[in-house]
């Protein structure tokens, strides 16, 4: 299996966000897993370079439940607002990571409703228009929304990351066509983040043309976290294989391979 990955050169289609040339089109985050221990496991089967994280677990005091200690030095940190319900308490939260050591990077996540966890996308493109003009590299996660994301794109952002469905819930790209809508009209990586719950739908997403998915609860969440890791790993690297070979054109009646008549004449 190694080898055959090995053999996968995807070395000239690198994604680039923040000046940064990343190799690696899964994001991972470090919520709910079971013990901070397996996380470097994770991150190794995932071979994810961007790796996500509220600022609320990092634990100084406590070195064994600081996040930052189980990360590989050469992690892309990339702190999230997690918690924020107003733009002001988002640009709080960023400024507090970056203070923290964790980078100019931050994931914007501004969610008023709590039933649902839906991202507030007014908040969220006031928020990243102060952190742009702050020097951060600013991801926000929004509803899938065509004006919202061009004005985020106006605004300075990176990338634009709308929900597959819900946070959490594992219930996959719920708002495919939205999403579709973004990848087809917004210049920017269009980065699938929330609610993908199986490898097959990471891969859905990477043949529709998205930059890279986020991954977190159903990886977090499986009975084997590592092996779900690496499968993710694969079906990312399949869904942007499928998509820069081009796929053939859906019909809606059968187009046979081979002649279906003469054969048997001529012979």
């Amino acid at each position: 299996m190694n080898d055959i990955i090995k053999s996968i050169d995807l070395s000239e289609d690198s994604l680039f966000i923040g000046g940064v040339n990343l190799r690696s089109r899964l994001l991972v985050g470090t919520g709910k897993f079971s013990s901070h221990e397996i996380v470097p496991r994770v991150l190794e089967a995932s071979c994810a370079q961007v790796i996500t994280m509220a600022l609320r677990r990092v634990d100084w005091k406590t070195p064994q439940e600081n996040i930052l200690n189980y990360l590989p030095q050469n992690t892309i940190l990339l702190p999230n607002t997690s918690g924020a319900r107003t733009a002001d308490e988002a640009v709080r939260i960023a400024r507090l990571a970056k203070a923290a050591g964790c980078g100019n990077w931050v994931k914007i996540e501004v969610v008023q409703d709590q039933r649902y966890l839906m991202p507030d996308n007014w908040e969220t493109l006031l928020a990243t228009e102060q952190l742009v003009k702050e020097g951060f590299v600013v991801l926000p996660y929004m509803s899938p929304d065509l004006g919202t994301a061009k004005r985020l794109q106006e605004a300075g952002a990176a990338a634009i990351m709308p929900l597959g469905s819900p946070i959490g819930s594992n219930r996959g790209l719920q708002t495919k066509e939205l999403i579709r809508i973004l990848i087809e009209e917004i210049p920017l990586p269009i980065i699938v983040d929330a609610g993908i719950g199986r490898p097959s739908e990471a891969a859905e997403a990477m043949e529709m043309g998205a930059a890279a998915v986020l991954v977190n609860t159903a990886i977090a969440t499986a009975c084997d976290p590592v092996l779900m890791a690496q499968a993710f790993r694969l079906a990312v690297m399949a869904g942007r294989l499928g998509y820069l070979a081009g796929p053939g054109d859906r019909r809606i009646e059968a187009a046979a391979s081979s002649p279906l008549t003469g054969f048997l004449q001529e012979a």
